[in-house]
């Protein structure tokens, strides 16, 4: 059931997941399929976490925040922990392109497709390619994890700046990697985004959300949203339950999806964990930022077919950190035609840019100072657009912007994390409820658990954690039964 903002929450849960990210929402719906009692928690007015979405002028236009393109596997895994509707509405977009000063090329982002660019434009030996292949699909988490991206594609394409931009330039939109991160990172990823496609959401972010909102509460989740949960009880190294906007809710478990050193430093408290863990999650590096760029067309404007991804750059060559940089050479555009939202009465177009950032150079900058990097930010970027569809600053009806103090506030996430943490802090979500026994976070950690099919896997695989838990206390719980009957019988 939906329980509104000013009603009490009046009973006690086997679980209580803490933020409706896709991994919170995920593990909700598994364990509530489970026939586990279930509260999910949300601090805004709408679920989703960073998979969302705004209106403006009154519903005349609608931006999505991150449907912007994610693997095959996201479909398998909607059909099996969500439902089949849902996945029935995952499509592939028609066109990916790439065009900066090293190629110009247009993709069907498959693994038959990479390795046709990769021979006949590139000029590398088949065998190379396989053997790429064949390396990375082999990786394992558990491997040694000592080699970076960067000399992965130098061990296979020696000083070929441009095949490392072609192989991982998309990966970092897509979840903030660097030429610097573990391989590993790369190996995985690729092996389940670069294999059948992009896809997206027919219908939407707002779409998506809604059937999924729909679908847990069939399965018997209790939603309530505007509930901030201000910390996490823990009694005796055990979760109890959470204090939400004042109110003590009681429960066996607890999931967060909130930040994972949010969840450790500000909810649970670091007094609980041991010092090594402490001390390890103090380690853990926040992953980077983005900022945003969001133009809705004027009614009855139109844009021809120009792609469904734009990779677009001016910078000479590949490079991570100039893809981070406030001085922007690098966008990503999304385009949104009308045949993606067909359930709306008028026909939408927009376009979102989207470009990695730094937390540092927005974080301090003086209102005027930030007001006027932003109109910088909005100008280039309708400049960029204007090689693509001359004329289209005189089609544009709405615009606005997002920085990484926009992430900060509608996420919560430290730093304004787009991505969550760095790899290292895989190990320590995972570890956690080790720590404190009850407590587990389903958060966006590692890179490999980023973007939206990662996220969601991620709810599914703490889910299964929390499932073995719980079984563990009714077992425990029966045998002490027991003995008490046996004892009391005794006697």
């Amino acid at each position: 059931m939906l329980i509104k903002a000013k009603e009490k929450i009046e009973k006690d849960y086997d679980v209580v997941v803490i933020g409706s990210g896709l991994a919170g929402m995920t593990a909700a719906n598994k364990l509530a399929k489970n026939g586990r009692s279930v509260l999910l928690l949300e601090a805004h007015n709408k679920l989703g976490g960073f998979a969302t979405w705004f209106y403006r002028a009154n519903k005349k236009h609608v931006f999505d925040v991150s449907l912007h393109g994610f693997p095959f596997g996201m479909k398998k895994t909607c059909r099996k922990y969500w439902n089949k509707e849902i996945a029935d509405h995952i499509v592939q977009l028609k066109s990916v392109k790439f065009i900066n000063p090293q190629y110009e090329i247009e993709s069907l982002f498959t693994k038959e497709d990479f390795t046709e660019k990769l021979v006949d434009h590139f000029g590398v030996e088949r065998e190379t390619v396989q053997s790429f292949y064949d390396y990375i699909e082999n990786m394992n988490f558990y491997d040694d994890q000592s080699m970076t991206n960067g000399e992965l594609f130098e061990k296979f394409f020696p000083g070929r700046n441009d095949i490392a931009r072609f192989l991982m330039e998309p990966i970092v939109y897509a979840n903030g990697s660097t030429l610097e991160d573990p391989a590993i990172t790369y190996g995985i990823v690729f092996s389940n985004f670069m294999k059948k496609g992009v896809f997206t959401f027919k219908g939407g972010t707002d779409h998506l959300i809604k059937m999924m909102q729909d679908e847990l509460l069939k399965n018997g989740v209790d939603i309530k949203k505007h509930a901030p949960v201000d910390q996490i009880l823990i009694e005796n190294g055990k979760t109890s339950g959470v204090v939400v906007k004042g109110q003590t809710v009681r429960a066996k478990s607890v999931v967060s999806n909130a930040n994972l050193r949010t969840t450790i430093f500000k909810l649970a408290g670091k007094e609980n964990f041991n010092t090594d863990y402490v001390n390890k999650a103090k380690e853990v590096r926040m992953n980077s930022s983005s900022c945003q760029v969001y133009f809705g067309l004027k009614e009855g404007e139109t844009i021809p077919f120009i792609g469904d991804l734009i990779f677009t750059s001016t910078h000479p060559k590949f490079d991570t950190e100039a893809l981070l940089s406030k001085e922007i050479t690098s966008r990503t555009f999304s385009v949104y035609y009308p045949e993606g939202r067909p359930y709306d009465k008028d026909e939408k177009y927009a376009i979102v840019s989207s470009t990695n950032a730094n937390w540092e150079d927005w974080a301090n900058l003086s209102e005027d100072e930030y007001k006027a990097e932003k109109e910088k930010m909005i100008k280039e970027t309708i400049d960029c657009l204007e090689g693509f569809l001359p004329g289209i600053g005189q089609k544009i009806d709405f615009v606005d912007a997002a920085t990484p103090l926009t992430v900060k506030k509608y996420t919560r996430h430290e730093g304004g994390s787009s991505f969550g943490t760095k790899f290292e802090g895989l190990d320590v979500s995972m570890n956690m409820h080790k720590e404190v026994s009850g407590l587990f976070h389903a958060g966006s950690v590692g890179i490999i658990m980023s973007g939206w099919l990662g996220a969601a896997n991620y709810g599914v695989i703490q889910s299964n954690e929390v499932e073995s838990w719980l079984y563990q206390l009714e077992k425990e719980n029966q045998q002490t039964n027991l003995a008490t009957k046996e004892n009391n019988a005794r006697v």
